[in-house]
């Protein structure tokens, strides 16, 4: 790889840079020089087309589905591939910095303010099913890498991260972010005037398993020839002048014509009371006057007055609608077919700039069916395929709406198949007619009651059809389109743009400088089956054998998605060089995949260092804990441990590799925190989450942790500072002291209770603020308790706090730790000795969080309670227990794994509910750790 220094300047700085042309000269690509653009792609291609003869090269995991042709019309290497990209060994050794063990890099976790940026061209030129704000992205970019880094980004989507290095070189656009630009480049904090990065394009390496994502990646993030533009606008006017007659109507003054916006379709249904036809969009929607619409899920069949509805509420006496099925020949796959009928129910148009509604006439009704004649469409642009096997893509079946072209109506598919037979650009020209091709479905729902906002577009990440849908005129969308995308296209380059699995990338080792990705989020969205419609235009289709997500359809289990997902991360920890950094942005509901992330990301090799939810309303990082996070989205901050330290922990002692696990661990989070302003307490500081993070660590290497938790809580404080429960290096003392000074206030995290280990976390954070008694602490509580999971057991607030905080009931002298306590943190107390009567009648019946000594001696008592309950469930006979002690559970595993007892891991955590067991990471740990090592051992 080259060891040469990219300077800030060599980023973009255009004069017009919407207005950039294609180099027409000369180029250089890879080192080489070519006579031309089309010279070094003519060069590139031929390479690929070799290189897709070769039997080997397509068993490559998440290879596509396509022809040879339609992969090579598709790509632009060696910056884009359709396929696995063979140039991006290339790529790093040319841009590449090799590893340097020795070269200095220090940077915490990312955890400043955010500012979504959902209104740029950018985000808004080319829509995909998930997407984050390039703005957002540069934040991350800025602050983790220097100019001429490499970044990876394995699930990229529209391609975004890529967008967003290569802004990184435009001073304007990183002033635009709140950050001051200096004259020597440097980007500086407009806080502290501190330097945080420097202005600079970064390179990017993208993946998508998607065609359609990585061809939308691969338009983002190339050069713009801008004479396109101005072809597409000329096609546009001749195919509106060929095909005028499409897209009129007459006006009601019968003399004049009008020019189609719209056309509204509604679903004909029959009335399951007296089989009249019910036209859904004429009885769904009544007007109130004004202008103004209401829906109505009930109504009344004009026929016989019978209640009825398309989806009555079960024993609601109300009469369900049964659609309406016609028989209609199908030329595009030569059959007759039974098809939902639609009908044009609604024709808005326009004279001039004042728009009209009309009903549709026998006229309208005639073009309609003109546009279905073969001699006017070409049908070898239209995609016919069959829809894919999935619960989303064969939703509609039951409708007739089996294949590719059924989703739109004849007259858009006549626009858009004579649209692409023209001579332009290709690739450019999918690019558009796909940002729009969402739009051009009858996908797109129409819903009066929302007034102006009728048009609400189709419903997200589902093929959902609707009862009533609108037929956009497909001409005018593209314009419109087209407007964005010339405000959104840059000439950029510098990034190189792969289309296969995540799991087999074959990047080599220490070669990149950080990762950030946007992974697949378990069932959430079925990418594949959503992204069908879309591929088939483009005639290349997602393989989605190694597609990571939860899929009934497809036989993926959560199991496999956590095994997908922990092959993505070892990729990418193969790939990141030493003490570097990768962040995972995550959405989900669910707790059991966001465990699944990150029990993927511990066994792959990276430490966590933050995990912080992001606020898409107000727009911040904030710091959060525990279960909080399956509510919101998050921003996950992991490193790949440096080689000096994975060399000394290899041949360290136990306690060694403790300690100096912890040393190094602590260098890598943050030393302040603020939210708004306010300072926030660190909870990866705190000592039982580090003692955790210990743990984690020993088991993922197949180590047996050689320290108790009051042993590494009296370790703790013999050689680290402690401030605000939490631990700190002591070179960072001073700057937490500092920040602690100026802050009016610590603010402790949101805690989300719903099991036993929450309940614990809660009334250790409420206690530590102010010892309660049992009568204040019991209201809080049940307000803060958001309802235990099901099939976890209950306890009583009584038991909770019996079992894991003492209390003194006002018999005999004050405990030693309670009057420390009460007279080291709390001013009306400090001068009263530990036998005062005054004293002693405001300390009884309060709880208290009990002092290391104390609550180890709790802690053994709760253990052998656990312990009992575990052996129950060890011995139950039955196949699965309905409801289960977590806490006992993972009392029983940690005792299990130390005495090596593999086996009664592995049955007790079949035989608990498996909900339970795929939320919990440190059981999922365990659990897999203990079928490795059982396997190894041939214990099964």
């Amino acid at each position: 790889m080259s060891n040469r220094t990219i300077m800030p300047s060599e980023g973009f700085h255009f004069d017009n840079p919407n207005q950039a042309a294609v180099n027409v000269g000369p180029v250089e690509c890879l080192g080489q020089t070519f006579e031309s653009d089309a010279a070094r792609r003519e060069h590139y291609l031929r390479l690929l087309a070799e290189k897709l003869k070769d039997p080997e090269f397509r068993k490559i995991e998440g290879f596509p589905i396509g022809e040879d042709e339609d992969i090579l019309n598709l790509s632009d290497p060696p910056y884009y591939t359709a396929c696995p990209n063979p140039f991006i060994g290339d790529f790093i050794t040319h841009y590449g910095r090799l590893y340097d063990s020795s070269e200095e890099y220090k940077r915490e976790p990312f955890a400043a303010e955010i500012k979504e940026g959902k209104n740029e061209a950018i985000f808004n030129a080319h829509g995909y099913h998930t997407k984050v704000p390039h703005k957002a992205l540069m934040r991350f970019i800025l602050h983790y890498t220097q100019p001429g880094d490499l970044i990876l980004d394995s699930f990229c989507g529209s391609g975004m991260t890529g967008v967003a290095a290569q802004l990184c070189g435009d001073s304007a656009e990183v002033a635009k972010l709140g950050y001051v630009v200096s004259g020597n480049l440097s980007v500086l904090s407009p806080d502290t005037n501190e330097e945080i990065s420097r202005v600079g394009a970064r390179y990017a390496i993208m993946n998508d398993l998607a065609p359609a994502a990585t061809f939308m990646s691969s338009v983002f993030n190339q050069k713009v020839d801008k004479s396109n533009f101005l072809e597409l606008r000329l096609a546009l006017d001749s195919l509106e002048t060929s095909y005028s007659w499409a897209w009129e109507t007459s006006h009601i003054d019968g003399r004049t014509k009008g020019k189609i916006n719209y056309v509204v379709w509604s679903e004909v249904f029959l009335c399951p009371e007296c089989a009249n036809e019910i036209n859904y969009y004429q009885n769904a929607f009544e007007s109130i006057g004004d202008g103004a619409v209401v829906y109505k899920e009930v109504f009344r069949c004009p026929g016989c007055n019978a209640a009825v509805a398309k989806k009555p509420k079960k024993d609601s006496g109300i009469s369900k609608l049964e659609r309406k099925l016609v028989s209609i020949y199908d030329e595009q796959i030569g059959e007759t077919i039974r098809q939902q009928e639609r009908v044009p129910s609604l024709i808005n148009y326009k004279v001039g700039e004042k728009r009209f509604n009309k009903i549709p006439d026998e006229a309208d009704l005639k073009v309609i069916a003109d546009c279905s004649l073969s001699r006017n469409l070409d049908s070898t642009k239209i995609p016919c395929d069959r829809m894919c096997d999935g619960g989303e893509s064969r939703r509609n079946d039951s409708e007739g709406l089996t294949h590719v072209h059924h989703f739109y109506t004849k007259r858009n598919l006549l626009t858009i198949s004579n649209l692409l037979a023209t001579s332009l650009d290709s690739r450019f020209l999918h690019f558009v007619i796909g940002s729009v091709l969402p739009k051009l479905t009858i996908l797109n729902r129409f819903m009066p009651q929302h007034g102006s906002r009728a048009l609400v577009g189709p419903m997200a990440n589902t093929l959902y059809v609707p009862p009533v849908s609108v037929e956009n005129n497909a001409i005018e969308q593209i314009r419109f389109q087209l407007k964005k995308i010339e405000k959104a296209l840059n000439s950029y380059e510098y990034s190189t743009i792969t289309t296969q699995s995540s799991q087999s990338l074959n990047i080599p080792p220490n070669s990149i400088d950080y990762i950030f990705i946007d992974p697949p989020f378990g069932a959430n969205i079925m990418y594949s089956e959503l992204s069908y419609i879309r591929e088939a235009w483009l005639k290349c289709f997602t393989n989605s054998e190694d597609e990571a997500i939860e899929n009934k359809n497809q036989n993926k289990s959560l199991d496999f998605y956590l095994d997908a997902m922990k092959a993505c991360f070892k990729e990418c920890y193969f790939a990141l060089k030493p003490g570097r950094w990768m962040t995972v942005e995550f959405s989900n509901t669910k707790a059991s995949v966001w465990n699944a992330i990150q029990t993927a990301i511990a066994e792959s090799g990276f430490i966590v260092a933050a995990v912080n939810s992001l606020d898409k309303e107000r727009g911040g990082l904030h710091a959060m804990l525990g279960p909080t996070a399956v509510k919101q989205d998050l921003v996950i901050s992991a490193y790949k441990p440096g080689d000096d330290f994975e060399n000394r922990f290899k041949i360290e002692s136990d306690m060694d590799g403790v300690w100096d696990f912890i040393r190094t661990h602590l260098g890598y989070l943050p030393v302040v925190k603020k939210q708004l302003g306010e300072l926030v307490k660190i909870p990866e500081r705190d000592p039982r989450v580090l003692f955790d993070q210990v743990v984690v660590y020993f088991v993922q290497n197949m180590r047996d942790v050689p320290i108790s938790s009051k042993e590494f809580q009296e370790g703790l404080k013999a050689r680290f500072a402690e401030r605000d429960g939490m631990v700190f290096l002591p070179e960072h003392v001073a700057e937490y002291d500092k920040a602690r000074i100026n802050s009016k206030q610590l603010k402790q995290l949101a805690i989300f209770v719903d099991d036993e280990a929450s309940s614990i976390e809660w009334l250790r954070q409420l206690l530590n603020e102010k010892p309660q008694s049992y009568q204040n602490i019991h209201p809080s509580y049940l307000n803060e308790l958001g309802g235990w999971k099901k099939a976890e057991e209950q306890l009583e607030l009584s038991t909770l706090l019996e079992q894991n905080f003492i209390k003194y009931d006002g018999v005999g002298p004050l405990p030693p730790q309670i009057h420390s306590y009460l007279s080291t943190n709390f001013k009306e107390f400090r001068n009263l000795k530990k036998d005062d009567p005054q004293l002693l009648k405001k300390a009884k019946d309060r709880w208290y969080v009990p002092n290391p000594d104390r609550e180890e001696d709790l802690q053994k008592l709760r253990e052998r309670s656990l312990l009992s309950e575990f052996m129950d469930y060890k011995n139950y006979t039955g196949k699965k227990l309905k409801k289960v002690r977590m806490e006992a559970v993972r009392c029983g595993f940690k005792k299990a794994w130390q005495e090596r007892d593999y086996s009664t891991i592995i049955s007790v955590a079949e035989k608990i509910p498996q909900d339970l067991l795929q939320e919990d990471q440190k059981l999922l740990m365990w659990y897999d750790q203990a079928q490795t090592r059982a396997s190894d051992e041939n214990l099964f």
